[in-house]
């Protein structure tokens, strides 16, 4: 006789828990082929020019159009999102539909044609990019941002799967970052990289990304009764219902901390190089940069879930905020100083950690709250719209480096540069992100969803108790 599974109780603020460990793990391990995607497509210009040979300049311009297409891609499979119904669930479905489709574009992203005439090639870096990126990705992350709004009802445990997604999703992104290019190198002929060893190492990352598909289709669940709710809701047009997440102003605080923190992500991930060259006169001094950040990245990783449950998500957010102001304001004072940019910026990086980790818990806490006050969920328009802020964030946040760079006079084959270059980098170093942390902990502040949180769960059970008796 099978033993009875313990009963999982109530969490925090008294709402029904449903995810035990293996659903965590389950769920979790869906971060490893979208963080594999994103990480492989950002040496994509180093593929193309150096083992392919394209022009940098070309290449560039095919990534652009990518971006843009895969920015609005994601209004439009959030309202496909809501409209497809499956006896299999309203998101898990995709995750298998999309299985097949991640394993071959993982592969075809470094198949270029080596020997074909540069517009075909071209042609084929932009079809492959606008593939991974606006059709597959998109269509596996959205889904799987809503589907924690289908799993449980629990802010704790929507924390804690945003704190597991964000694990796995970091664990994918390093092993790339570190080790893709000794692999290739050590593949390739006389220990150098060739397009061959690329695809081969493609080839192992896509099969790992199928088989976590396949595990989070295979785990996923979805609240039967809220899934019969979310399929039954009736469908307006995207500027209608947008009009509706416009009125939450919870949603609409957390569209704009997406979009900063993105724009955070993007000077961080470009900028160190160039403070680390003209500021602290060493530009080898990034990899110290970057190796000191594992250290607030692991204790945010090992702090956010204990933080959140005593303060709660939002707070925990504004203190990260509060931390990452306070460092900018000592590194205003002491821009030059060595020290100040090691300890500085790294309390900047755990700053936005607990952002990073329970961002995606909030948005969907906003689902319940559309349900309640307009009587419609809009799932898959809530998460969307969501990330289109991000990727927008992530656009702006690569761009302003070389737009500052350039109003500040900056030339790269230049023997020195102008004083004005670098007002310019402590401006995206320190200035810029200082003004995101204020106007972040404002919206923050602001966000007391999870106060009335659990009397909006009540009087929904409530709700639908009445509407299933009639």
């Amino acid at each position: 006789m099978a033993r009875k599974k313990k009963e999982l109780g109530l969490d925090s603020m008294g709402i029904r828990k449903t995810m035990r460990f293996r659903d965590y793990f389950g769920d979790g391990i869906g971060q490893l082929p979208l963080n594999a995607m994103t990480t492989l497509v950002g040496q994509l210009t180093y593929f193309y020019t150096e083992k392919v040979g394209l022009a940098a300049g070309a290449v560039a311009t095919m990534l652009l159009i990518a971006k843009i297409c895969d920015a609005f891609s994601d209004l439009a499979m959030g309202k496909i999102m809501d409209k497809v119904n499956s006896p299999k669930g309203k998101c898990r479905p995709w995750f298998l539909w999309m299985l097949a489709p991640t394993v071959a574009i993982i592969v075809l992203m470094f198949t270029v044609p080596k020997n074909a005439p540069s517009g075909l090639q071209m042609a084929y870096v932009l079809i492959t990019n606008i593939l991974i990126s606006a059709v597959v990705y998109t269509a596996i992350a959205i889904p799987y941002g809503a589907i924690m709004a289908l799993r449980t009802e629990s802010v704790e445990e929507r924390g804690k799967m945003g704190i597991a997604r964000t694990v796995f999703g970091y664990l994918i992104g390093m092993v790339i970052a570190v080790l893709l290019i000794p692999i290739t190198n050590a593949l390739g002929p006389n220990g150098v990289a060739d397009q061959a060893a690329w695809i081969k190492v493609s080839v192992v990352f896509a099969v790992l990304s199928g088989l976590s598909l396949f595990i989070l289709y295979r785990s996923s669940k979805e609240n039967a009764e809220v899934q019969k709710i979310q399929s039954a809701e009736k469908q307006d047009s995207f500027l209608e219902e947008l009009k509706l997440l416009f009125r939450n102003k919870y949603w609409v605080i957390m569209l704009i901390v997406n979009l900063f923190v993105n724009i955070s992500y993007g000077l961080s991930a470009s900028g160190g190089t160039y403070y680390a060259k003209y500021i602290l006169g060493n530009d080898n001094i990034v990899a110290l940069l970057g190796a000191i950040g594992l250290i607030p990245t692991f204790l945010g990783f090992m702090l956010v879930g204990p933080l959140t449950k005593k303060f709660g998500m939002a707070r925990t957010c504004l203190i990260g905020c509060a931390l990452g102001a306070a460092a900018c304001v000592v590194r205003v004072f002491t821009p030059y100083s060595f020290w100040s940019c090691i300890v500085g910026g790294a309390f900047q990086t755990f700053a936005v950690m607990p952002i990073m980790c329970v961002s995606g818990a909030m948005v969907n806490n906003c689902v319940e709250y559309n349900e309640w006050k307009f009587g419609r969920r809009l799932l898959g328009m809530s998460n969307s719209a969501s990330s289109f802020g991000a990727k927008v964030g992530s656009g702006i946040g690569g761009s302003l480096i070389g737009w500052l760079l350039a109003a500040a006079g900056y030339q790269a084959a230049a023997a020195s540069q102008p004083a004005s270059v670098n007002t310019a980098i402590f401006s995206f170093a320190i200035y810029i992100p200082l003004a995101m942390f204020i106007i972040m902990a404002v919206l923050f502040s602001k966000y007391d969803l999870e106060k009335i949180y659990p009397g909006i769960v009540e009087e929904l059970r409530v709700r639908r108790a009445e509407k299933s008796a009639e």
